[in-house]
């Protein structure tokens, strides 16, 4: 009985990682035969239909840009791209990108999407990663799983009645534990100025672009939030890099807490969350 339970845990967890699997194939910037990278090259002339995973996370997404009254949008990917975060046209790095246009992005019946011209460019990256952990999550409770942790870098989700703690590091000092949170049954995911791995010192440069002035924002350099989905708390950490305090409506439609990181070096926590987080002394 001990392997068959054995067994089946790992069925679960190949399960679990084939779905991940998955939206990194369906919603990969790099991928050439991604839904993304259809979008990008055929949506601007012609609806294109996709996955209704990739389906799923464009409605998410454009909600979340309404809400947040444009501070999420995953149009800006032609930014990052003039930055060299992402590449460029045939592995090229653009240097300049098309002005945004509103409602770029149309969805269609069948699921069915078109961008309202040529030379818009979505990324999911912000949101994409969220969606794969809760695929997992849902993945592993199909099979019966009582509980555990998905944990894909910086976005993860603690499922079943057991409390988790997990650790927070300072986005000023990687090697810095900033605070301990506890979590049940809910999502975390964090977003933070980049870090160099080779001076070991954080950039001054966010990879989180402000679609009203389409520079990096600078207001805030490290957000948590915690939420229901990982999805949506993926996607609030970079609404919340840009609104900093000004995004409390936003967290509490969606139920979610935030702890963010002013330029200044100021901690701030939302007074629903203030109890489960524990600074590091």
């Amino acid at each position: 009985m001990a392997a068959a339970a054995g067994s089946q845990t790992d069925a679960a967890i190949d399960a679990a990682f084939d779905a991940v699997a998955r939206v990194h194939q369906l919603m990969s910037f790099h991928e050439h035969d991604s839904d993304v990278s259809r979008l990008n090259r055929e949506a601007g002339v012609r609806p294109t239909r996709v996955d209704a995973w990739t389906f799923e996370v464009l409605e998410a997404a454009l909600e979340m840009h309404r809400r947040s009254k444009g501070a999420f949008d995953v149009t800006v990917a032609p930014v990052l791209q003039a930055m060299g975060l992402l590449p460029g046209p045939d592995g090229d790095r653009v240097i300049g990108s098309e002005l945004r246009l509103d409602n770029a992005i149309e969805l269609l019946p069948e699921q069915a999407v078109r961008l309202r011209s040529p030379g818009i460019t979505i990324d999911l990256g912000g949101i994409a990663k969220g969606f794969a952990v809760d695929r997992a999550v849902e993945v592993l409770r199909g099979f019966d799983i009582p509980g555990g942790v998905v944990n894909a870098g910086g976005d993860l989700r603690v499922f079943g009645q057991e409390p988790h703690t997990v650790h927070l590091r300072d986005p000023r000092d990687p090697l810095r534990l900033l605070a301990r949170i506890e979590l049940t049954d809910r999502a975390l995911a964090s977003t933070a100025l980049r870090f160099d791995l080779v001076d070991g010192a954080p950039s001054t440069t966010s990879a989180i672009i402000d679609p009203a002035t389409g520079n990096p924002t600078n207001v805030v350099i490290g957000a948590t939030v915690r939420a229901p989905s990982c999805m949506i708390a993926d996607a609030l950490t970079k609404a919340v890099m840009i609104s900093a305090t000004d995004a409390g409506d936003l967290l509490e439609h969606y139920r979610a807490s935030a702890l963010l990181i002013s330029a200044h070096g100021n901690v701030q926590i939302t007074s629903d969350w203030s109890q489960a987080v524990h600074l590091a002394a």
